[in-house]
Formats: C-alpha cells, structure tokens, sequence
C-alpha cells in the first residue's frame, strides 16, 4: 500500500482485539465481588478494570472492601472465568480474524501480549483457531517483570519478533495498553471499539480505527483474500 510504511511486527492485545472477551471476563468478576460484598454489574467492572493486570486490580478492590482477598483469589478468579470460555461463551472480535490472517499473508510477524494470566491466554488462543498464525508468541503479565501500562509486555513482544519496538505497530483498545505501547517506543493504532476515540488519542495513539477492515489499509498491507 503506498503512503504507509509497512512496520517491522504487528503486536497485537488479546482481549476487545482479537478475543470478544471483555463482557465475558468481567461478568465473572462482577459476579465474585457481588457475592464478596462489592455489589457490581458487568459494565462496571469494566470500567473500573479494563486493560489492568489482575496485581493491579488486588489493591483496588481489597481498598473497597476494607478486607485482604483470599491468597488463593486469582486463581479463583481465572478458574471462573476459564470456565465460561470453555462454556462457549468465547467469540473472536468482527473481523479479527481477517486481520491476522492478513498480517500473515503479508509475511509480517506477529505477537500476542495481553494483560490477562497464562492460563486464561492459553485458552483463549486454544479455542480461536486463527491464534495459529502467532506461531506460539502469546506473552501474558506472568512474561514480564511489569504489566501495562508499563512497557515491557510490548519491548519482549518485538522482541519475541526480532524487531525493535520501534519499528513496530501495537494495536490496542485500552487507555492502559496504549500507554504501554507508547512507552515502549511503538506506534500505537487504537481500535475504538470499547474506549472512546478521543480517550485513545490522549492516550498518545498515533490514529483511530473503528473496525477491524480498516487495519490492513493502516498497516500499510492489502485485506485478506485481496492480491496487494
């Protein structure tokens, strides 16, 4: 595609980008802090966790409920929302997988780095079958040191790719990953899909898209099934 140059790897997040996980997720969680005391609808979970690690999410709740969650509360968590996944509650975002098979296509490498533990990755990626083009480059918040909004999912990503972060494009629909992206040096395309546009731009995105068949055009590659 003229005008736009093509990037070294494309570094994708997980979930509200290739995994329509969110609702799924955060119903879970809403579900167990209802029944800890922390009465809590779907939609609010997901405003008050959407795009955080679940360290990160510890602090914030143990703070509202005034009380130490159970040492054993993320595996608890993760079991629950595995679960649902595995209940058929688990479908790719529209046009996610036309996306990466573009990338793959295009001979472009690919990495997943998502905020979301080992095990709840390892299914999402068990259950869509389009995760085969990532040739096994999943990094969760357990590969690094720091999750998002810290750098270091993205710079092992790239790295995963062989490519240096620079050189790389991060696509992400969370406030928090997009940071993450920018702060590892990457240009960052924010997939308004959940998160408000201007709430992405402020975040330091370089461009907004609203639909997963705009990506390839901004990657500077030709659509799935489409000769470039």
């Amino acid at each position: 595609m003229r005008g736009v140059l093509r990037p070294a790897a494309v570094l994708f997040d997980c979930d509200g980008v290739l995994a329509d996980s969110e609702a799924v997720a955060n119903g879970a969680i809403a579900d167990d802090l209802t029944e800890r005391g922390w009465a809590m609808s779907m939609e609010a979970a997901k405003a008050i966790f959407m795009g955080m690690a679940l360290p990160d999410m510890i602090p914030v709740i143990e703070r509202h409920l005034g009380r130490p969650l159970p040492a054993d509360w993320p595996r608890q968590i993760v079991a629950r929302i595995v679960a649902r996944y595995h209940a058929g509650a688990l479908d790719p975002i529209p046009g996610a997988r036309d996306t990466v098979e573009a990338v793959a296509a295009a001979g472009i490498p690919m990495a997943v780095a998502s905020n979301s533990g080992r095990d709840e990755l390892r299914t999402k990626a068990g259950i869509l079958p389009f995760f085969r083009h990532f040739g096994g480059r999943l990094l969760c918040f357990e590969d690094v040191e720091r999750p998002k909004p810290h750098p270091d999912l993205y710079i092992a990503a790239a790295r995963l790719c062989g490519a240096d972060p620079r050189d790389c494009v991060v696509v992400e629909d969370s406030v928090t990953g997009a940071r993450a992206g920018v702060a590892a040096g990457c240009r960052v395309l924010g997939f308004a899909h959940e998160t408000p546009a201007l709430d992405l731009l402020e975040a330091g995105v370089a461009e907004v898209f609203a639909d997963h068949s705009a990506l390839p055009g901004l990657l500077g590659i030709a659509s799935a099934g489409v000769a470039a």
